[in-house]
């Protein structure tokens, strides 16, 4: 995990962990964020990630030159023993999700994406046969870290049932040497987690995918479109409000548009005039409604007993200025104005 990361120098700390990158630890997505400060970057889970919505991700991604997210399906199934029997599930569940995430990364505009892993893992759905426990205790000075695929500690005492390594071979500026069983052997340890390991040098556990995923702008991607869904053509009260639906989900084709509401006599604007985004993802259509609730101003009194213009405006670029989208009509009819108009 921590090799990830950008650095200099990788290093144990006294207890083995969290491994020091830079001489600051790696362990959580807080220390990774203030490592990847140092590039202009951050670290977010994949949980927390998801439930942002779509102008947080990308503002989020605006602000980064480098973003992290971390995903743990599989680690969190298959490291406890109630649930490692789910291992398999949990690599197609991963792959779905990662995938997931990716689309919502290049809504976010992300265009270059890297998908890897901090290692691979040994799983077998059977019980493992009594010659892949290791019985030999690793000795040595002293044993620092002792899990089921590998041992940290110093002045380990050399045995055939590990293969030895010392900080130096490893790339680690540290004094902490490390064991690793042979082939995909165990160390006998009580407690859970015996079918599904990491943390050895196996070729499963070493040899891990690397995607890279380039999104290049297209000239096929569009804005979704958006529909106005009056209920009356009339309006009789200081205020109104005009349901909105977003024709389509928000895909990699089809981008969030922003659009300006308001209600017009000729071009003088007589009512308020919000901001609303629309960038709804789900296919249920029902989900991507939207209502805007707009109150008259004092200025709409002159408009009383004739036609007014209910108005969405695009952004043209970054001028500040606004284009209209679509409208429809209305009769402006109250039998009497009020104070509290907008």
């Amino acid at each position: 995990m921590a090799a990830l990361l950008p650095h200099k120098t990788l290093a144990h700390s006294a207890g083995g962990d969290p491994v020091l990158v830079d001489g600051q630890p790696s362990n959580g997505t807080a220390n990774r964020s203030k490592i990847l400060a140092a590039v202009d970057g951050t670290a977010i889970q994949a949980t927390d990630f998801v439930k942002m919505k779509p102008a947080e991700r990308r503002d989020l991604y605006a602000s980064n030159q480098v973003l992290y997210v971390y995903h743990d399906t599989i680690d969190a199934t298959g490291d406890k023993a109630v649930s490692e029997h789910r291992t398999f599930k949990a690599a197609a569940d991963a792959i779905d999700e990662i995938i997931d995430i990716v689309k919502k990364l290049t809504s976010a505009n992300a265009t270059n994406i890297l998908v890897t892993a901090d290692h691979g893992f040994l799983y077998q759905e059977s019980k493992l046969a009594a010659q892949f426990n290791i019985t030999v205790k690793p000795q040595g000075d002293q044993i620092v870290v002792e899990n089921r695929r590998y041992v940290l500690g110093r002045a380990l005492k050399k045995d055939d049932a590990f293969r030895h390594f010392t900080p130096e071979q490893l790339g680690l500026s540290s004094d902490l040497e490390v064991q690793i069983p042979n082939s995909i052997c165990r160390i006998v340890k009580p407690g859970a987690g015996f079918q599904f390991v990491h943390g050895g040098a196996s070729l499963q556990e070493i040899a891990v995918p690397v995607i890279s995923i380039n999104k290049g702008r297209s000239d096929t991607v569009d804005l979704v479109n958006v529909d106005i869904h009056p209920e009356s053509d009339k309006i009789t009260t200081g205020q109104i409000v005009v349901k909105l639906y977003q024709q389509s989900e928000v895909t990699d084709q089809r981008v969030a548009r922003k659009l300006r509401a308001g209600l017009y006599f000729g071009d003088q604007p007589i009512s308020n005039e919000p901001e609303l985004l629309f960038d709804a993802e789900s296919k249920e259509g029902r989900d991507r409604f939207q209502s805007v609730r707009l109150l008259l101003s004092k200025d709409a009194d002159v408009a009383n007993n004739q036609s007014v213009e209910f108005r969405l405006s695009e952004p043209i670029g970054e001028t500040g200025e606004w284009k209209k989208y679509k409208s429809v009509p209305y009769t402006l009819k109250r039998s009497f104005t009020t104070d509290f108009d907008f």
